[in-house]
């Protein structure tokens, strides 16, 4: 999905942007209709490529890449190709010539001759550490590539140690358009569903689209919709003579310069913000901890900020003239207030309040939380704290500007700024800032988005109110404005969305969305542990605490520095893959490579962080946090696409660690990737692979041989087994069945980790074991199923797909959508005449995906507030009693209130998966799993009103349309 992404919640709802930016208050009189689904749980427009047919290498090509470790893309070029080794060495010194002499001895395995490398034009090089990323693009004609034909070379010291490409080996001139520009926008706003009008076509130019088919000529649309409230943008490459559209990318996501000021800035034209440096306090009192930052040092300034370091100047500076603004405009972002608009590409009505002495302090009282969400207060004299928001948001983005600006986000890598000099990229586009965005609208609530068009279109933010909403999410009334985690997570999207696969494209698809949401959460709490700054949150790795209310994992299922996740979990979230969750995998993988890096060189002491954050100290001297976020930085200018898997996001991280560290990391970065899934064996078949390959095994390390051994009542069964905590639409590792091609042992890097066994008639088995580095057995213990299917265990009673309770999956499950909820059953006949044992019982409340042609209907989706709570399980023995009859049933166990323990903001992954529950032993032929209570109409954090919002109700129980729907995936018995 590409690039602007929500910051959004893997768990609840609204994460295709942070949490929706239309969250809908249903029942209400004058609010918009319910939604058909949950917010942020609806379906994004997905990003396309229709672009038909494949060419495979020639036989020439396959010859030429014996040696060297080759993918190749769609257009009969390498996708990547990589070596142990350099690819090549002797090279000139100069970047560009080495990256152009390799090209040209290597013609063969492009398929280009020497006119067609020779007539490849410069798009940038950028620096990294002492070598570059090298980005040429194809031209066809007199038209450049519009979408495709670049290629990426990883250069340092006259040797290319990495090559990404998506060139064409047709390099012909496309026939000409005869498809007018006018018509060309009108039918890329039919395909992506937004209202064509002069104000939409913010770019639009002819440009060249290689294809398996032949080069076309194409219109390159960037198109943003101002007809509702959801943001729609969209860069569409519209076929010149068909107007067909033939690719289509979502845009909304979800060494420094030594400039010198040369104008004379004295003590009294010295600019000082107030600012929550991370977020106001965690507790949310009205306490004013804001904090003065000022461009020179002065009394009273907490911290001195400098200056923009592209320009020299002030934030506050007009970049041609020097100039104060007097106001919240500046060279990197302009910041507006945008409560009164629906439309998120809008620019705000007003600034801040100008300040001739340039002391940019606004009054903030805290007022939307202290008064419970009152729309009334808009209209107040504090105005819920309006200036205040504007401001800290136009010193947030500065501040990431800067940040980002010494990591390589510069002007030739395509950074936001109104002026970029003579240093590359076009300009002209600095971070537009929305504050408070759409606040009068009660349906906009709960979310942050990032907008970024290519290089040349300015960016977008918009953040929200945040509010609960009954059976979509429970935050407190605050304003995300404040949040430093959130507006961060945001601001990073346009950070790599730009950065990688060159200034025209950004992320595609679902895996590369997830690697965008995940890059995001990262540089956030980068940003903020390179600073010494600490957002609320009961660790630092807390993405969203504030605006939560959620101090554990808050807007994610996991706090990143506890994370289990691997790449075999592709789509383990509740309901299914979503690019929020999904990017959990890549953020636990990340978190680990950091924490290596911080292991072997230190963390360092506040004041080094600091200093090597502002660039003072070369990243050669810094800690280990500061040289992983270098190199994931450096990694983005190595992919020549944005439609990457994890696996070839891995692979530049590789190529990094060579260019500016001389791979001196290789083993540390290899068991990282090893011990979550991305080892030497993963493999994926492009970034919409929903069911890639895994590999635990590291090229760099002594791996130990592990067998699957099942025992018990499993000894000769058939036994798959998944690494981590999850099975539902994850990949299994081994598997004990002789008909499946997988078998039962595997390699394996050394260190501990969790499993899930999974036994045909022996239900689940969770463990953890640690793997050293020589072969071993891990031996799996597992009993008899009495409730599963392959033991001919049947299910009858209320609502729907009973039989999924006993089909030993959380991928399905059962789902009663009659109200109440309470005493909604299932009976489970156990099969036999005779009683048996049962000790313990297995419940699952997953959730899974919504399909077409779902019996519930399109209007009871898979929300995640209709998750079973508690229960009650009762058991009859048909040689004692009449099992068709409710009097026949005894009580044998009653849960916990908190059986699945969700809390606020939402239900998330790890609250409603498979828990086992100890019962006292007791004897039957059948089990009934009664319900007490579902998340929604059981969880205290759901209950009641909770704002002063006249408009809404947030009581779930009573407000929801939901409320009336419960849902469980699995009852499993065992003996013992």
């Amino acid at each position: 999905m590409s690039r602007t992404r929500w910051i959004a919640a893997t768990a609840v709802a609204v994460t295709g942007t942070l949490l929706a930016s239309g969250l809908t208050v249903p029942g209400q009189a004058g609010t918009l209709p319910p939604r058909s689904q949950p917010p942020g749980e609806h379906t994004e427009l997905p990003d396309k490529d229709a672009r038909t047919g494949s060419l495979a290498p020639t036989t020439r090509q396959r010859g030429a890449a014996r040696g060297v470790t080759v993918r190749w893309n769609r257009l009969g070029t390498p996708a990547s190709v990589t070596d142990a080794e350099p690819l090549a060495g002797g090279l000139a010194d100069d970047p560009e010539k080495a990256a152009r002499a390799y090209l040209a001895g290597h013609q063969d395995l492009f398929g280009l001759d020497a006119a067609a490398v020779a007539g490849l034009e410069k798009v940038a090089v950028n620096p990294i550490g002492e070598g570059a990323a090298v980005l040429l693009r194809q031209r066809f004609g007199d038209l450049p590539a519009g979408h495709d034909g670049l290629v990426a070379v990883g250069v340092t010291g006259g040797e290319v140690v990495s090559v990404t490409s998506t060139l064409s080996r047709d390099d012909d001139p496309p026939p000409p358009a005869t498809l007018s520009q006018d018509d060309a926008v009108a039918a890329a706003g039919r395909d992506a569903g937004i209202a064509v009008s002069a104000e939409a076509a913010r770019r639009v130019r002819l440009v060249a689209v290689p294809t398996a088919e032949g080069v076309r000529s194409a219109y390159q649309v960037v198109l943003m919709d101002s007809s509702g409230a959801e943001p729609k943008a969209v860069t569409s490459h519209v076929d010149a003579r068909s107007g067909a559209v033939l690719v289509r990318e979502n845009l909304v996501d979800r060494h420094q310069h030594g400039h010198q000021n040369g104008h004379g800035y004295q003590d009294g034209d010295d600019p000082r913000w107030s600012v929550f440096p991370a977020a106001p306090r965690g507790d949310y009192s009205s306490r004013d901890t804001r904090e003065t930052w000022c461009f020179v040092p002065a009394r009273g300034c907490r911290s001195v900020v400098g200056g923009d370091p592209s320009t020299g100047k002030p934030w506050d500076a007009d970049p041609g003239t020097g100039a104060s603004t007097t106001t919240s405009l500046g060279n990197a972002a302009r910041t507006y207030e945008n409560r009164a608009s629906d439309d998120p590409f809008t620019v705000g009505t007003r600034t801040n309040a100008p300040k001739p002495d340039r002391n940019y302090s606004y009054p903030w009282a805290n007022q939307w939380y202290t008064s419970k969400c009152d729309p009334a207060t808009l209209d107040s004299p504090q105005e819920a704290d309006v200036e205040a928001a504007i401001s800290n948001l136009f010193v947030q983005h500065n501040r990431l500007h800067d940040w980002s600006y010494r990591l390589g986000f510069t002007e030739s890598a395509w950074n936001m700024q109104v002026d970029n000099g003579d240093r590359g990229g076009l300009g002209g586009d600095p971070e537009q800032g929305n504050a408070q965005a759409g606040a009068r609208f009660p349906s906009i609530r709960d979310n942050a988005n990032q907008i970024t068009p290519p290089d040349g279109v300015a960016a977008i933010t918009n953040m929200y109110l945040w509010q609960p909403i009954a059976g979509a999410f429970y935050s407190p009334c605050v304003d995300g404005d404040f949040d430093m985690s959130v507006i961060g997570h945001e601001y990073a999207h346009a950070i790599s969305g730009r950065m990688v696969a060159g200034p025209d494209a950004g992320w595609n698809g679902p895996q590369a969305g997830a690697m965008n949401e995940s890059t995001s959460d990262l540089l956030a709490m980068e940003y903020l542990r390179e600073y010494g700054l600490r957002a609320p949150g009961r660790t630092p790795y807390v993405i969203g605490g504030y605006v939560t209310g959620e101090p554990r994992t808050g807007i994610r299922n996991y706090d990143m520095s506890r994370s289990p996740l691997n790449y075999s979990d592709l789509g383990y979230d509740l309901t299914g893959p979503q690019v929020h969750a999904d990017g959990e995998i890549w953020t636990a993988t990340q978190f680990d490579l950091r924490q290596a890096f911080v292991r072997r060189y230190g963390d360092g002491s506040t004041s080094l962080q600091r200093k090597c954050a502002e660039g003072e100290v070369p990243v050669a001297r810094c800690p280990g946090n500061r040289r992983w976020a270098q190199l994931s930085f450096d990694a983005l200018l190595l992919m020549a696409t944005g439609a990457v898997s994890y696996v070839d996001h891995r692979d530049a991280l590789l190529a990094a660690d060579v260019i500016r560290f001389g791979g001196k990391n290789q083993d540390l970065i290899w068991k990282a990737f090893a011990q979550h899934g991305l080892g030497e064996g993963a493999a994926s078949e492009g970034p919409a692979d929903a069911d890639p390959t895994p590999s635990f095994a590291s090229p760099v390390s002594r791996d130990a041989e592990v067998t699957l051994k099942p025992r018990g009542d499993a000894r000769d069964g058939k036994v798959r087994l998944y690494v981590g905590d999850y099975e539902a639409r994850a990949v299994p590792v081994a598997d004990t069945d002789p008909a499946t091609p997988l078998g039962a042992t595997f390699a394996m890097t050394p260190g501990r980790y969790s499993f899930v066994a999974v036994g045909e008639g022996f239900g689940h088995k969770k463990f953890t074991a640690t793997i050293g580095g020589s072969r071993r057995t891990l031996p799996v213990t597992m009993h008899r199923n009495q409730a599963a299917a392959a033991n001919g265990a049947t299910a009858t009673g209320d609502g729907l797909s009973h039989q999924a309770l006993l089909d030993e999956t959380e991928a399905t499950n059962w789902q009663s959508v009659d109200a109440p909820v309470a005493d909604r059953q299932v009976t489970v006949d156990l099969a036999g005449d005779r009683p048996v044992r049962v000790g313990r019982v297995q419940v699952s409340a997953m959730l899974r995906p919504t399909v077409d042609g779902d019996p519930e209907g399109p209007d009871t989706s898979q929300n995640r507030f209709t998750a079973l709570r508690s229960f009650r399980l009762l058991a009859c023995d048909a040689t004692e009693s009449d099992c068709s009859q409710d009097g026949g049933y005894r009580a044998v166990y009653t849960s916990p209130d908190d059986a699945f323990p969700a809390d606020r903001p939402r239900p998330t992954a790890p609250d409603i998966t498979l828990r086992s529950f100890n019962t006292r032993n007791f004897t039957a032929t059948h089990l009934r799993l009664q319900v007490l209570s579902s998340q929604c109409t059981g969880a205290p954090a759901y209950a009641g009103e909770q704002d002063n919002d006249p408009r809404s109700s947030t009581d779930c129980a009573t407000a929801s349309p939901r409320a009336g729907m419960v849902r469980a995936a699995e009852l499993q018995a065992f003996a013992r």
